[in-house]
């Protein structure tokens, strides 16, 4: 098989937890970020030992709302992934850029593999794609797409998007045999396809399609159950082979290191001392990358720098004893 591309050794490192961050970070609800700032944060968190950017497909601005949450709906106004990453690629050179996922089933799969094919190419090899089955039935419909349809469309898709990115000519013949044209030249290498949340697929389809995992932050007994359903879940597909397992959370770290860790919805807020903690129990049950979404109200710039000083070090080093 030919070797990943930059940005999958970026994410996962072997024996390593690292560290994503879903931007843009520090924006408020329904606001557009400003873009200078957007741009020095992502060349902060490259410069702090961050592994990736990461961005949202959000196609509507449609208000939600989290079931616990008695605020307001808010509507998220998010641009455009591909774009938003290329501009985050042109501002940095060596932090990876990945997407927590592309809509499959509101987006035709050659659409997605020329976006793909050229922010991999403009970004140098470091482009990570997530793909989900989407879940707002305001975009369904506004789209022209059954809701009901989007796991059957999720599995239809993926064959032609996966020979379309692909760098192999044997699995690009498919794409030729249902198009006739390629939509860009192969790439060099492969780019990582990662399923975010279920997709609505079995774990065993999972393991067996995607190169690896992401889903989202769960009450740590509750998540040691879920890897070892996806470990399970590789050894009947794929034997010995092993595929990552990426977490997204919600954080709230606060000034003093020493505070200790509390829940948040999807998420936990605390002092690095805790979260640090945390995040090693998370790498010893068998996450590789944990996408942090920053909340609580602190400028960013104060967060980002924070755990690069006194979480990301600590990840870096081998275990004490």
């Amino acid at each position: 098989m030919t070797p990943f591309n930059a940005g999958h050794s970026m994410v996962f490192s072997p024996g390593r937890l690292t560290l994503g961050l879903m931007t843009p970070a520090g924006v408020a609800a329904g606001q557009q970020p400003d873009t200078p700032r957007a741009t020095a944060l992502a060349r902060l968190a490259e410069a702090q030992g961050f592994a990736a950017l990461w961005a949202r497909d959000v196609p509507l601005m449609v208000p939600q709302r989290s079931p616990a949450d008695t605020a307001a709906p808010q509507a998220s106004a998010v641009d455009d992934p591909f774009v938003w990453l290329t501009l985050l690629a042109a501002a940095t050179s060596r932090i990876a850029i990945g997407l927590a996922a592309a809509v499959l089933p509101l987006r035709h799969p050659l659409h997605i593999a020329k976006a793909a094919l050229s922010l991999e190419r403009v970004s140098n090899g470091r482009f990570v794609l997530g793909l989900g089955s989407g879940d707002r039935p305001e975009e369904f419909a506004a789209f022209g797409a059954v809701l009901e349809q989007r796991a059957q469309v999720f599995r239809e898709r993926w064959p032609l998007l996966r020979a379309a990115l692909s760098p192999d000519a044997q699995e690009r013949a498919l794409m030729l045999r249902q198009v006739g044209y390629p939509v860009l030249p192969a790439p060099a290498a492969r780019i990582p396809m990662l399923v975010v949340g279920s997709a609505r697929q079995s774990l065993q389809w999972i393991a067996e399609h995607a190169d690896g995992w992401a889903t989202y932050h769960r009450e740590e007994a509750t998540q040691e159950g879920r890897i070892g359903l996806w470990q399970h879940a590789l050894r009947q597909k794929l034997g010995s082979a092993r595929k990552p397992f990426v977490q997204s959370a919600q954080l709230q770290l606060l000034e003093d290191p020493a505070a200790p860790a509390t829940p948040l919805e999807l998420g936990l807020r605390g002092g690095s001392a805790a979260v640090r903690d945390y995040l090693q129990r998370m790498h010893a049950l068998g996450v590789d990358h944990v996408m942090f979404n920053l909340s609580g109200g602190r400028p960013a710039e104060e967060v980002i720098e924070q755990i690069g000083a006194e979480i990301i070090p600590a990840l870096s080093a081998p275990p004490s004893g």
